[in-house]
């Protein structure tokens, strides 16, 4: 099945190249990516007629390389968060390749933490035994420091005893942060984390994640359905078309000066022109999505 290659360019806007294109030049070395899609299809059977398939993302091709914060955007619907799950392993596509650090990927992928859109803590345990869950199951002795640390890294040094229904939503949000990246992940999948916070918290929210992505620089695959947050935080935003059968629609290098705090830089002339440039591709599978769900209601 051919390729719809989303190859890096140059510091400005671009769409995505035709099917084939993009094929790496002799003599050009290329660096491995911490994560890479290539040809990525997932059909589905529907649970009420077993004959009939849906096709959710169709010959995705994209990558993010190491140190490199990627965000992908699409209407409701278009599989964002099945390519997310295919990157985390929790779902095998059903044509395509899957490639860590250069390697084919089989089962779950553990070089990889999973920031999910819905919160994953365990009610029953502490913020802090939340954070250290990861490391006792890894069987790491020192998982109370390491999760002390962490704590105190996202703002929650003196909640580590709360439990989560005593926590605001930012401080849920905060200790899943923590949970996440206390495992020293290589690659970093973040689905809509902060959707469900106010506008207030979500901007702190976006900074934090900037600025402890920035003392380490891992890999990040970012879904949101928030255009500016997308632009805001990412070094490439990818715009996937409605569904069925997603797939890449164009590709925006995000080339803003870094450090950003996430809502000065949206006054900026070059994130307003960034947005429209994205927007106005956006904007057509948008309206496709809004159809389509019109139908199925």
């Amino acid at each position: 099945m051919g390729e719809r290659a989303l190859s890096a360019g140059p510091p400005q806007a671009h769409r995505a190249p035709p099917r084939g294109a993009g094929a790496q030049q002799p003599g050009v070395s290329t660096p491995i990516a911490a994560l890479a899609l290539r040809g990525v299809t997932c059909t589905f059977v529907s649970r009420d007629t077993r004959s009939q398939r849906y096709t959710a993302v169709e010959d995705v091709t994209l990558h993010v390389a190491p140190g490199e914060f990627v965000s992908v955007v699409g209407p409701t619907g278009c599989g964002k968060s099945t390519l997310l799950n295919v990157g985390a392993g929790l779902l095998e596509p059903s044509a395509g390749q899957v490639h860590v650090f250069g390697q084919p990927l089989l089962g779950i992928n553990r070089r990889a933490g999973y920031m999910f859109q819905t919160e994953a803590l365990m009610p029953w345990r502490t913020a802090r035994a939340n954070v250290m869950a990861g490391l006792e199951f890894r069987g790491e002795t020192d998982a109370g420091a390491q999760a002390d640390e962490w704590l105190k890294r996202v703002g929650l040094g003196g909640f580590g005893d709360r439990y989560p229904h005593q926590l605001s939503g930012g401080m849920r949000k905060r200790t899943s942060l923590a949970q996440t990246l206390v495992l020293d992940p290589d690659i970093i999948l973040m689905d809509e984390p902060f959707s469900a916070l106010d506008i207030q918290t979500r901007q702190l929210m976006e900074n934090e994640v900037l600025e402890l992505w920035a003392a380490k620089k891992k890999a990040v695959l970012f879904i949101t359905h928030d255009l500016d947050e997308a632009i805001a935080m990412s070094d490439r935003v990818i715009v996937l078309s409605a569904g069925p059968a997603a797939h890449p629609m164009g590709e925006f290098v995000i080339d803003l000066p870094r450090p950003r705090d996430v809502a000065e830089v949206r006054v900026t002339p070059r994130f307003v022109d960034l947005h429209k440039a994205i927007w106005d591709v956006l904007r057509d599978e948008v309206l496709k999505g809004y159809a389509q769900q019109k139908l199925v209601a």
